[in-house]
Parts: structure tokens; sequence; C-alpha cells
């Protein structure tokens, strides 16, 4: 009986999984959602056909500007993201040379330092001064002391 809910259980969840993906999954084409906005539109506006025409015309005339638009952003993202993994793969190689530098002991002094930091930085401050921090004393990091 167990085993038939579970399996139950499971076959729900993948056909509602796959509806959602079916559902999130490819956007309308801008020709599509223009018809469909225009359709709306005509029904609650009693339009004219000369007027659906040149609503349509509109509504294309945006939704492909949307189109653009939405595809640039997700290029930025893109690019965003590809810097940020370019950016921590180097940290991270640095973080290598400077622990092959340092004594056990320094290491591991180091790596609470970070801890530490990471910490801060989940607690919303950026900035915290950690104790034996050699930048202790700079002003949000904009040339004071």
């Amino acid at each position: 009986m167990n085993k038939w809910i579970l399996a139950t259980g499971m076959m729900v969840m993948i056909s509602l999984s796959t509806m959602a993906q079916k559902r999130g999954g490819e956007r309308p084409s801008p020709e599509d959602r223009a018809k469909r906005t225009t359709e709306r539109m005509a029904e609650t506006l009693s339009l004219t056909e000369e007027q659906k025409k040149q609503v349509l015309d509109i509504n294309l005339e945006y939704a492909k500007k949307n189109e653009a638009e939405m595809a640039e952003r997700k290029a930025e993202m893109e690019a965003r993201r590809a810097e940020m993994e370019a950016k921590r793969a180097e940290l991270k190689e640095q973080d290598a040379k400077i622990q092959a530098v340092l004594t056990e002991e320094q290491r591991a002094k180091w790596t609470e330092i970070k801890a530490e930091r990471m910490e801060d930085r989940r607690r919303g401050r950026p900035n915290a001064q950690i104790e034996g921090d050699p930048r202790k004393g700079r002003t949000g990091g904009r040339g004071g002391n």
C-alpha cells in the first residue's frame, strides 16, 4: 500500500513538473502576442476592421521592440555571469598562490579571516572590520584613512 501511494505521488509530481515546463517553456512570438492582444482589444472595445488593422500594427511594433529589449537584457545577464565566473576563478587562483606561500599556522589564520569576512557579508556588513585585518582603519574604500 505504501509503495502504491509513493508511486502515485511520484507520478503526480512528474506530471506537475512536466506541465510547468510546458507552460513556462517557449514564449509566443511577437506576432502571436500582438494578434492575441489585438483580438482581446477588438472584443472588449468593439473595434472595426480598420481599427483592428491599425491596432495590430501598433501592437506588433511594440511586441517586436520588447522582444529585442528582452534579448539584449538576456545577453547582458549572460555576459555578467561569465564575467563573474572568470573573476571567481581568478580569485581562486590568487588564493591558491597565497596559500602556497603561507606557513600552516598562517594558512589556518587566513582561512579563519576569510570565513569571518564571508559571514559578515552574509549578515549584510560587506566592509566589516576584522581583528587583525591588514586593511583595518580604511573608510569605505574611497581613499580615506
